[in-house]
């Protein structure tokens, strides 16, 4: 197990494989830890330096005092990035940890020298609809929405298909820290990134899945349209979280992005 205190907070990562070359980050999506890149790691660790790490009040990491801004998870990054002695990497983040991604690339595009966003956008839901989550969250439990979240992050071929591996993201989700999950999800309501992508300097891949019920292909496509440059893909067969449902078809997606870019051969 490895931890860092970041900016008060304890933050538990992994950092494995080869030293050399650009270390890629992985950042996670709401309600998750490092765990749903396990697939994808597996398949990249012999050949590429890969960093995991949860974010504040998921998996391992401290709680801090919620609610969370995306520009407070970003200076946390930050921080885990220097802790290690990290100047530039290849930074991927899915969902939340897109956001967090797009802050970085912009606000600090000294530190990012490719970019993966994965079924993410400028912004993400309305007020209200966060507002209800964080409500009914606070009073009932994370199990009392889980089900409906599920819905939206894999397709129906999937939760039949893989029921184990369906009810172990199921237990990951409902064992998150409410106030954790609650504070990133404030996060996510008051993050409005539409005027910010357009300054990511940085080459961009942007993946979604074709039922991604969270962030559909139309909204992803719409922040990718704002980022110049930015290459737009879909990948067929997956939710919000092509990671855990389709992780061959990601990692080729990642692989010839980064060999395009001259970062693998």
């Amino acid at each position: 197990m490895q931890v860092a205190k970041v900016n008060s907070i304890r933050l538990h990562y992994q950092d494995t494989g080869p030293r050399d070359g650009l270390p890629l980050v992985f950042g996670n999506s709401l309600g998750t830890d490092f765990r749903i890149w396990d697939a994808v790691a597996g398949d990249l660790v012999d050949t590429l330096s890969l960093l995991l790490y949860d974010k504040r009040g998921h998996g391992l990491s401290g709680l801090g005092t919620p609610p969370y801004s995306i520009a407070g998870h970003a200076a946390d990054l930050a921080g885990l990035l220097d802790h290690l002695g990290l100047g530039e990497v290849v930074l991927c983040g899915l969902s939340i940890g897109g956001l967090i991604a797009q802050s970085l690339a912009a606000t600090r595009p000294a530190r990012v020298r490719a970019l993966v966003l994965c079924d993410t956008a400028h912004k993400i839901g309305t007020d209200a609809s966060w507002n209800q989550r964080i409500a009914t969250v606070e009073s009932e439990g994370i199990a009392s929405v889980a089900d409906g979240i599920l819905d939206l992050w894999f397709t129906p071929a999937f939760r039949t298909g893989s029921p184990a591996l369906h009810a172990g993201c199921r237990n990951m989700l409902v064992r998150q820290p409410v106030p954790g999950y609650t504070g990133s999800c404030a996060a996510v309501r008051d993050a409005d990134h539409t005027g910010l992508v357009g300054r990511i300097a940085a080459p961009t891949l942007v993946l979604v899945g074709d039922q991604d019920g969270s962030t559909p292909p139309p909204l992803v496509r719409s922040m990718a349209d704002l980022i110049p440059g930015a290459r737009f893909e879909i990948i067929p067969g997956a939710g919000h979280i092509p990671c855990v449902e389709q992780p061959a078809a990601f990692v080729a997606c990642l692989r010839r992005f980064l060999h395009e870019q001259g970062l693998l051969p």
